[in-house]
């Protein structure tokens, strides 16, 4: 069997790199959504409204708990990237190995926290009375597969950091499948209700995450472990834990912020509630799809920043930056109109006989899609600082849009109802952005004046896909990557 493809982002053109790497990348992305999407459109056209309300209401739920996960994982990916460009072999194995046991741990303590305590968390929302069992039965299943979650991300995470976006692709795709023909038949075959819909999302996940790790184990593979790779330090754990636990608190933060604006539809009033949680799953569905462009160009530019500080090459992360920042300014003005000029028909896909709820949809799709410049710029600044290993702006900037975005919600909506709530997302991206953007144009020239002191190894990298044989097994201590830190703290 071939080993696992890699491909190698330290040299060519920055703006195919990243292209080519988005690609797949997108699609994956795209599938991942298709999950929820799936659930909203069967659960909204089988059960009805009340049952597409009560899955709605958890959406914010479910993305503090599984988002700090998803970021909890990619930052334990990060330090894989960054060793896979420094050509440290035995290095990314370490960091692979690490990954294995610090993944686990994080997977056993979230579960014995959170599905306790699955009800409380929908209490404390003030889910209303008659939506609160079906929510129920909806976010239980899924907080009980966080591992299927963790999983999956940490091994589509892994692939991308050696910019392999295509394999994680194929997998998801199949899972996709399997996961609305799974909800059509607990639905409508073992009338489940909303339970049975998270119950396929799981299944899903398992698969799709199952699928990949044959793969990683290839043999030849760069992920191939041996004993030695398994003597892990608690140094190891650190250079691993201290990216990763800011980044998962970072998605936490914006997950609170979400929760927050849950909780003010919440108390719109008895009279528009159901109709505004209606609303409100239905335009997350369309909005998340808008912007998984602009999501997906800044994953691409982690690993793409990740792998080049690893070499060394500050000069060509400043040059790609600037190349995606320009592609992902393009995609948010083509979805911004989409949302703008299409945002009624497409709500309309997702609410059945209910005018009053799919003009609240498109109300609320129009102020977003106005705003997406600012928030492709935000995901660019963060996914890039996050792949130079620096951690401290992205969290203040999670602050700072959960600061935003409780303004909007709880604020505006008192004087202005459910438009009040749609400007929340627009002014959190705001606050993130201006701060990301500063603290990296200031981080890039702080590099470029400390690049003339890195040692770069003489070798250059393949410039197509690399095998595992090609990179080196020195340790990772002598990486050009922790040259950069050391002579960074010097100064």
């Amino acid at each position: 069997m071939a080993a696992v493809v890699v491909k190698n982002m330290t040299v060519g053109n920055p703006a195919k790199l990243i292209i080519l790497f988005t690609i797949p990348l997108l699609i994956g992305n795209l599938f991942q959504q298709f999950y929820n999407m799936a659930d909203a459109f069967i659960v909204g056209r089988i059960l009805g409204e009340n049952a597409l309300a009560s899955v709605g209401c958890v959406a914010s739920a479910m993305f503090l708990i599984l988002g700090y996960a998803i970021g909890f994982t990619s930052g334990l990916t990060i330090v894989t990237a960054q060793r896979f460009g420094a050509g440290d072999a035995a290095g990314v194995r370490r960091s692979f190995a690490v990954g294995i046991v610090v993944c686990t741990v994080m997977t056993i303590l979230m579960t014995a926290v959170c599905v306790p305590f699955t009800r409380s968390i929908l209490e404390c929302l003030q889910t209303p009375d008659g939506m609160i069992d079906g929510a129920y039965d909806y976010l239980s299943v899924i907080l009980m597969g966080i591992g299927a979650a963790m999983l999956f991300n940490f091994v589509s995470g892994l692939l991308r950091a050696v910019g392999n976006s295509h394999t994680p692709l194929f997998f998801l795709g199949l899972a996709c499948i399997i996961n609305i023909i799974l909800d059509y038949t607990f639905i409508l075959v073992f009338h489940t209700g909303v339970g049975g819909a998270a119950v396929a999302t799981v299944i899903a996940q398992i698969i799709s995450g199952g699928l990949c790790i044959p793969y990683l184990m290839k043999k030849g593979s760069l992920f191939r472990l041996t004993r030695t790779d398994w003597r892990i330090s608690w140094n190891d754990v650190w250079q691993h834990v201290r990216i990763a636990i800011p980044m998962g608190f970072q998605l936490s933060i914006i997950a609170i912020g979400a929760l927050v604006v849950q909780y003010a539809i919440n108390h719109l009033g008895d009279e528009i509630v159901v109709t505004a949680n209606a609303a409100f799953a239905a335009a997350m569905r369309i909005d998340t799809i808008a912007i998984l462009p602009l999501m997906s160009f800044g994953i691409a530019t982690s690993t793409y920043t990740a792998q080049n500080y690893g070499a060394g090459k500050i000069k060509r992360i400043r040059d790609g930056i600037i190349q995606c920042v320009c592609i992902s300014a393009a995609f948010a003005i083509f979805a911004g109109a989409v949302n703008i000029f299409y945002g009624y028909h497409l709500s309309s896909l997702f609410i059945l006989n209910d005018p009053h709820a799919t003009k609240l949809s498109h109300q609320f799709l129009t102020v977003n899609g106005s705003c997406y410049l600012i928030l492709a710029m935000a995901f660019i600044f963060r996914y890039g600082l996050q792949g130079l290993g620096r951690n401290a702006v992205p969290t203040i900037s999670g602050v700072m849009e959960l600061v935003m975005r409780a303004f909007g919600a709880l604020l505006l909506a008192d004087y202005l109802g459910f438009i009040g709530i749609c400007f929340a997302n627009p002014l959190a991206w705001l606050g993130a952005a201006v701060p990301l953007g500063i603290a990296f144009i200031v981080t890039l020239r702080r590099l470029s004046k400390l690049s003339e002191h890195i040692v770069v190894s003489p070798r250059e990298p393949q410039e197509s896909s690399v095998p595992a044989s090609h990179l080196s097994t020195q340790h990772p201590s002598h990486s050009p990557m922790v040259i950069v830190k050391n002579s960074e703290s010097v100064g």
